[in-house]
This record gives C-alpha cells, structure tokens and sequence, in this order.
C-alpha cells in the first residue's frame, strides 16, 4: 500500500508541476525536461510515469477538472438539506469560475487546452468534451427538477447548453476584465433570472 500512495503522489507531483508550468507558458512550454525541472525529479520518472507528452498533458487536465470537481462539491455540500434546483445550478456556475487565485489559474490552463485542441496534435476536441458534458447533464436534471414532468426535453438540453456556454465565456472574460470578475455574481444572477424564470 505505501508503493502505491507514493506513486500517485508522485503523479500528483508532476501534474502539479505541469500545470504550473502550463499557466506560466502554455502548451509548448510543457516538455518533460521543464515538467521534470518544475517538479525536481528526473526525465526519467516523468517518462516512467507518463509515457508521451499527450499522456502527461491529458493527466494534467484531468488534474484540473479533478480540482474543480472539488470546488464544486464542497459548494453544494453548503447547500443544505434542501436547496431548490436553482441554489444547485447557482453552486455549480459560481464553483466553476475563477473567483480565487486557485481557480483562475485553473481557468487560464483550461483555456490553454481549449486552445490547443483545436490545433492539435498533443490534445484533440474530444479528449475535453467529458467535463463540460458532465455538467450540461447536473443543470438539465435541476431544469427538469425545476419545470416538472411536462418539460420540454429538446428546450432543456438547449438552456442547459446555453448556460454552460455563457458561463464558459464569463469565466474567459473575467480573466482580462477586471470589470466583468467584480460583477461576476451579478452576472450569474441575472443569467439565471432570465433563462430559469422563462
């Protein structure tokens, strides 16, 4: 058992390096010499631990969704007993933005991913999609939760969508807007106001 907690914290080490190194300068700054420096291990346990750079790349955004998926329970977990679909929806989109130094430095790496999967060749569109597919599914369920039985299934799936894809842009945006970071909650609000009350 210690064997195997060493080696997933020293697969957490060097993420944890790669992402770092990520956020500083992007994708191409990402080789196993500058992920094994950042860590302070060899090339060679990073190549024993990741094989390719696509392996280490891919386990590093793993790392990140893994983090978010953190922020994003402890955030319901604040909820209570009884939260309405709308306190879940808002939990989730505030848990996804980059609110703290943490998750803004997660959001810059996810856009870098963003970027290079639609160059390629170390990241591809779909090696992304699990993520945001995931959470599309959590706000259908609190949209049918919320419009009951007769709801619309094409229309849920849409306004699921739509706030996915406007949080998506907030989150970018809050990153070089100053402006649009300090109304975030605002935003949030008001996005679930019109497409909730609709």
């Amino acid at each position: 058992m210690p064997r195997l907690a060493d080696h997933e914290e020293r697969r957490r080490a060097i993420t944890g390096a790669a992402r770092r190194v990520i956020a500083r300068g992007g994708l191409e700054a990402a080789t196993f010499q500058s992920v094994a420096a950042e860590a302070g291990v060899s090339v060679r346990s990073v190549q024993y631990y990741f094989g390719t750079k696509r392996e280490f790349l891919l386990a590093t955004h793993r790392a990140v969704v893994e983090s978010t998926g953190a922020r994003l329970a402890e955030a319901l977990a604040t909820l209570g007993t009884a939260p309405t679909p709308r306190d879940i929806v808002r939990a989730i989109l505030l848990a996804l933005l980059p609110l703290d130094p943490q998750s803004r430095r997660d959001a810059v790496i996810l856009g870098i991913f963003h970027a290079a999967a639609l160059t390629g060749p170390d990241v591809e569109s779909g090696d992304t999609h699990g993520a945001p597919n995931y959470i599309v599914g959590v706000v259908a369920e609190q949209l049918r939760a919320l419009r009951g039985a007769a709801a619309d299934e094409v229309t849920v799936l849409a306004d699921a969508e739509i706030i996915l894809l406007t949080l998506g842009g907030l989150a970018q945006g809050m990153l070089t807007n100053d402006d649009y970071a300090a109304r975030a909650t605002d935003l949030v609000d008001h996005l679930l106001d019109r497409v909730l009350d609709a």
